[in-house]
């Protein structure tokens, strides 16, 4: 649970793995910034939900991760707090293509990717370090930054080559800015396997998303498809002080997939 009077900002938190994270901090009466790229409606229902919930204050915020400027805007709706306890770099994007299919893919795919799943946390951490630093001062304790990541990231499978390889340098950048930043700020990532959103539902159909449960379902030694609450209940413990001696780890959570 988040503890009273957090400070966070949850990039992609319209929807799916964002939401529910939101949702948790708020029951612990977080200050929020939810940011959203294109989906206005759901990310207002998002905040609605998170005040409902016990959020001391929430603000939406429209801005794109791939781009500085609006990296800049994310953080600036946080700073009246004058300060961040966790930074929470959620948004990502892919595309879907067949790993064989070499064809499938351009050298604009290849940057879209990066610039969201790479270089957007990046930019995000770059931006919110000074609130950041901030708040370990004020605290005595590092503040955190979680940056959701992927299985793909480490085993080189999930949607697309190039979502892989976006989410093995996420992983990368985790540990090199853990070391960079510590001992203000941690910095860990969370590794999620198969999420049951929305997210394969948009890239694969309806009948290709159920595909992709149910071939998870039957492969993984759980036997079971992660929720987002499921997820997110691993991110607001990275992010929060209950794992305030923790940072340079990428945790992964899928189901047992990677015992084969």
């Amino acid at each position: 649970m988040a503890k009273d009077g957090l400070c966070a900002i949850v990039t992609g938190s319209a929807s799916g793995l964002g939401a529910a994270t939101a949702a948790i901090l708020a029951k612990g009466g977080a200050r929020l910034v939810i940011n959203y790229s294109s989906s206005q409606k759901e990310a207002e229902q998002t905040a609605e939900a998170c005040r409902n919930a016990g959020a001391a204050e929430v603000a939406v915020v429209q801005g794109d991760v791939s781009r500085d400027e609006d990296c800049r805007k994310i953080v600036a709706a946080a700073a009246p707090w004058g300060r961040l306890d966790a930074l929470i770099n959620n948004a990502g994007t892919t595309k879907h293509v067949a790993h064989g299919n070499l064809d499938g893919l351009s050298a604009e795919d290849f940057q879209r990717l990066y610039g969201v799943n790479t270089i957007g946390p990046f930019q995000m951490i770059r931006a919110a370090r000074s609130l950041l630093e901030a708040a370990a001062k004020a605290s005595g304790r590092a503040s955190a930054v979680v940056n959701v990541s992927s299985v793909a990231g480490i085993s080189g499978v999930g949607s697309s080559v190039a979502y892989a390889a976006s989410k093995g340098g996420l992983n990368t950048m985790t540990l090199a800015l853990a070391r960079a930043l510590a001992p203000l700020i941690r910095v860990n990532a969370v590794c999620p396997g198969y999420i049951d959103t929305p997210w394969f539902t948009k890239g694969r159909g309806e009948e290709g998303a159920k595909q992709v449960r149910d071939m998870v379902i039957a492969k993984v030694p759980l036997k079971l498809a992660s929720s987002a609450d499921d997820i997110a209940q691993l991110v607001c413990f990275l992010a929060t002080p209950a794992s305030s001696n923790m940072t340079g780890e990428l945790v992964r959570m899928d189901a047992g997939m990677h015992l084969g």
